[in-house]
Formats: C-alpha cells, structure tokens, sequence
C-alpha cells in the first residue's frame, strides 16, 4: 500500500511500501523528510493480500489445477488449488456419451415401429433429424447431472492449513454467461466474476461485481487486434501473448493489468500499482487474475 508523505511546506505526496522508515528529500522545498511506514489496511484481510502487485505461476506436470503467488520479491504468500476430478467428470461425459447412442437408438426403434416400411426412407430421415435435439438433451443433462463443480480454494501456503478465500463456480453448465462467487472465508461474499462467451469470440473480458451488483472492475485484452490474430493463428509459440488491463466502471481509469511473462515456465505478473487506494479489493484482485488464466485456458 501506498504510504502517504507530507512536508511542512504544505507538499503531499505518495510513496511505494520499501520506503518505509527511509529519509527523503522533499522535491518541492528539499527539507529532510522521514517516512512513515505503510497503513495496516484492513485487519480482516490477510496481511498476503496487502500487496500491490502478484505473481502467479501454475504447476506443470500436476492432475489438479494448482497456482503459486509470490510477491515482487519472490517469496511464496499464497497458494491456490483447483480440483480436477478425473474420475467424476470423465465419467460424466461417457454417460453422455451412451444417453446419446441409447437416445438415438430408440429414436430408431420407435421410428421403425410406427412408420414400418409403409414411407420413404427420406421421411424416416427427416423424422431421425428431428430427433437429433432431445437426443442431444438428453446426453447434456445426464452429464451434467454427474459432472462435478471445479470450485478453487485459496491458502496461506500449500499445506493448507491456513484457507484464505474461495471462488466458487456457481453453475454446472453456462450457455452464454459464466459465472464465479468470490467469498471470504466466513462465507461471505466479496464479489461475482462474470464472462459472456458471446463477447468472447472478439475480444476477451471478465466483469467483476461487487455483492450489490455494481460493477466494481473490468478486465479485458489490451489489443483488439492481437486478440482477433490468436483467434485465426493460435499464440504461435506464445508470440501472440494478449494481456489483459484492468479498468474501472467507466472503462477508462486504468487500475492495473495482468501480463504473461515470456519464459519457459507458465509465469503471470497482476500488478495494481495505478490503483494505490487499494479501490480494488487485493482478494477480489488475485481471484480475477487466476480466472483470467484457468478460466481462458491460455
């Protein structure tokens, strides 16, 4: 958190957290001033989160979803896991897969039944087209009936002893919206996380809400154009990186942004240093920042 600083001139200014007890010189009269140290912040808020800037990095080579956050100075503060449920959701999507085939078969039957060889075989193919859609219906809600919700869970550190936080996925299956409830650890809710796929297709945007469903932040791909580019071409060996800026409600005041760093290793920075009132909740922060990876698939 920004400290702020004021000299007997009457100038006022702000400060970045290391210069906490450091002696400075006033640029407006050049007298001596000593800085204070940083504001607590809010003491429910886990001194993790009291930070301008994360990074995040997932863990290759693991079954679950799982992410590290370490602050500017690369020591680890928070820890994030999100399940995969291999089994569950596999089997999920085979059942699917045999409610179709099953569907459709007795689709056949009762098509051979009723209609017998008394009309062409150009209406019996009609009639099965047509029952292409319940067919479908079926498969979706029998696999989505078994497929089991992929919440991510927060901590102080990877032995989990510590829970920090939540982002709950709040539904099973989406057609156009997707949404996340970020909550405390009492359960309380600190915002929704919300994508449309619709808007998607152009240009990649999550909305976070407050619990009042004002929009609080908007984050979304810096460039239209590069955004568009990864759509035809791919990243191209991660080339064609599209990072994202977070915006305020009136999508124009710039609070931050979330960029992938070029290396071997899946790294992302989330740095708020343009919002130094902290306007944005740190924890509503970090939980946008992973969604915008694990929920984009980038």
């Amino acid at each position: 958190m920004a400290i702020p600083v004021s000299c007997n001139c009457g100038h006022g200014f702000q400060l970045k957290d290391e210069f906490a007890g450091a002696r400075i010189e006033c640029p407006e009269c050049g007298a001596v001033i000593e800085v204070g140290s940083a504001p607590e912040g809010d003491p429910n808020v886990h001194p993790s989160f009291r930070r301008d800037k994360f990074l995040l990095r997932q863990k290759l080579l693991s079954i679950k979803s799982r992410y590290y956050v370490w602050d500017d100075k690369g020591e680890p503060v928070i820890y994030i896991e999100r399940p995969v449920y291999i089994l569950r959701n596999g089997a999920a999507a085979l059942a699917g897969v045999v409610t179709w085939f099953l569907v459709f078969a007795l689709g056949i039957f009762l098509a051979d039944s009723i209609f017998g060889t008394g009309v062409s075989d150009d209406f019996i193919g009609v009639v099965l087209l047509l029952w292409m859609l319940p067919t479908f219906a079926a498969a979706i809600f029998v696999g989505v009936l078994i497929y089991k919700r992929r919440h991510l869970e927060v901590y102080a550190d990877d032995s989990k002893q510590e829970p920090l936080m939540g982002i709950v996925q709040d539904k099973k299956f989406w057609i156009i919206n997707a949404t996340y409830t970020v909550i405390d650890v009492a359960g309380n809710i600190l915002a929704t996380l919300e994508k449309n796929y619709l808007y998607n297709v152009f240009r990649k945007r999550w909305i976070c809400r407050k619990p009042d469903g004002t929009v609080w932040c908007i984050a979304k791909e810096e460039s239209i154009i590069l955004s568009l580019l990864r759509r035809f071409l791919g990243p191209l060996f991660g080339l064609l990186r599209v990072n994202f800026v977070i915006l305020g409600p009136d999508q124009r005041t710039q609070l931050g942004e979330f960029n992938r760093k070029f290396t071997l290793l899946d790294r992302y920075v989330l740095d708020l240093s343009n919002d130094p009132q902290r306007s944005v909740d740190r924890r509503v922060a970090v939980a946008l920042g992973v969604m915008l990876d694990t929920g984009e698939r980038r």
